[in-house]
């Protein structure tokens, strides 16, 4: 986010805190850093980017602070920020891997704040990294936390289990490849339900047996078994 943030002219970080200097050694040479959460310095807008765990703790140091204190996190309500004045939510609807460069203007960013003005503030801050700003509530932002984790971590699980059973059997995970971009890329102009497809959709139970029995994991079997029921029974088939 501060590179995205250092190219705008709009926007001048004043500083970044943190507790590990090797990581803030990244900014020295681009803005004032600390690992004293005691000299954090005055600013308009305060972006808490810690662990869901850390955010009240970091959140204790700007409570004297007279600007807006949002957090970035999908789970966390915008009540964690207690005692302080002005306070919202910043967040990024992505997943983000250290050393992999994001295209902001194609990220989501849902925004939430206690006041109509600070509200105005985060669309402005959002509006000039992103195509796309949705202003939604802490109810919401659950729930589309929840739903992130099915469509990005548990999928990227899948991925890994398929791998293995690439890599078991000397075969090339990247052959895969062009089917996980199409199926993606069908997403475009179909819903998940009318783009499903599979043994489990056609309840084609002879198949579904024989890759269970050629799975030797059981965990990967339960995943299997369950994955296809839920499919199966969302399309009125019983297994």
């Amino acid at each position: 986010m501060f590179n995205t943030f250092k190219g705008i002219s709009e926007i001048n970080v004043l500083q970044v805190v943190g507790r590990n200097v090797e990581k803030l050694s990244y900014f020295k040479d681009e803005v004032a850093t600390t690992t004293d959460f005691t000299k954090i310095i005055d600013a308009d807008i305060f972006l808490i980017v810690v662990s869901d765990d850390a955010i009240p703790t970091v959140a204790t140091f700007l409570q004297s602070k007279k600007g807006l204190v949002a957090h970035t996190s999908g789970s966390v309500p915008i009540k964690s920020l207690v005692g302080i004045k002005r306070r919202g939510i910043f967040y990024p609807l992505q997943s983000f891997s250290e050393g992999k460069r994001i295209d902001f203007k194609k990220v989501p960013i849902c925004i939430e704040a206690a006041s109509k003005d600070d509200l105005e503030l985060l669309q402005k801050l959002a509006n000039l990294i992103s195509l796309e700003v949705h202003e939604i509530s802490s109810e919401q932002r659950k729930s589309l936390h929840l739903a992130a984790v099915f469509a990005n971590n548990f999928t990227n699980h899948l991925f890994s289990i398929a791998n293995e059973i690439c890599s078991d059997h000397d075969l090339p995970f990247t052959i895969l490849n062009p089917l996980i971009k199409e199926t993606v890329q069908k997403l475009d102009y179909l819903l998940p339900f009318e783009a499903q497809t599979g043994p489990a959709k056609r309840n084609d139970v002879k198949t579904m047996e024989y890759h269970i029995n050629l799975l030797k994991n059981k965990n990967y079997k339960d995943i299997y078994s369950l994955l296809s029921k839920s499919i199966n029974e969302k399309y009125g088939e019983e297994l």
